[in-house]
């Protein structure tokens, strides 16, 4: 009888200290208010534009819990008729973000675009908590979707810098940064996380012939 009580004891032992552990996961998450997407809908570039880039962010968020908020993704969006520039900066909020184990990437909008960024491979987490392989792994995905300046603005150069503003998965280019902030050099653009350089198309497999899975930034706009 006491063997068996002790066996009680240590099973309700472990199952409160797995409770705990699932309670502490979901509360990072919770608290989570930036993430790098774990993989691409299926359809490159192509997300159904601004609005159905942030479903897609809201989606995912929501699957680990973590869609209280209102998500948006790093995207800028380049003038058509009748529709201005949209700058991925202004649609974000204001921040602080931190990431799915709580880590801070950036304090304010300012800070998330300074030379001092703590947004790195280590840092730009999955929703599911997880790292994106980069340079020098087996499989490079750090190409991230953004179409935007390095400081976070729409470009306006005449030049598709959007795949159409997220709308084309086939020809077409965007602007991608590097998640690892490496690249084939030393130079600014290779180790910038938002403003790297051109994808050679819109699709899944132009996108990964420079290094990327049509993945992006979100962040919890409050």
């Amino acid at each position: 009888m006491r063997r068996y009580s002790l066996y009680l004891v240590s099973a309700a032992a472990a199952v409160a200290a797995l409770a705990a552990c699932g309670s502490m996961t979901g509360s990072s998450q919770n608290k989570m208010s930036f993430f790098l997407t774990s993989t691409n809908p299926g359809k490159g570039a192509d997300f159904g534009g601004l609005a159905g880039a942030d479903r897609y962010c809201q989606t995912l968020a929501s699957n680990v819990g973590a869609g209280g908020k209102t998500w948006r993704a790093y995207l800028s969006s380049s003038a058509v008729a009748g529709s201005p520039a949209v700058n991925a900066r202004d649609r974000i909020g204001k921040g602080p973000w931190v990431n799915a184990k709580g880590e801070q990437v950036a304090g304010s909008v300012d800070d998330l675009h300074s030379a001092n960024n703590k947004l790195t491979k280590q840092t730009a987490l999955t929703e599911k908590g997880t790292i994106i392989s980069g340079r020098g792994d087996p499989v490079n995905l750090h190409d991230v979707l953004t179409g935007s300046t390095p400081d976070g603005r729409a470009i306006s150069d005449g030049k598709d810098n959007t795949c159409g503003n997220w709308t084309k998965s086939g020809e077409g280019s965007a602007i991608v940064g590097h998640h690892d902030r490496t690249g084939l050099d030393d130079s600014a653009p290779a180790k910038s996380w938002n403003s790297s350089h051109a994808t050679r198309g819109c699709g899944l497999d132009a996108l990964k012939t420079t290094g990327g899975g049509g993945l992006l930034y979100c962040f919890a706009q409050n």
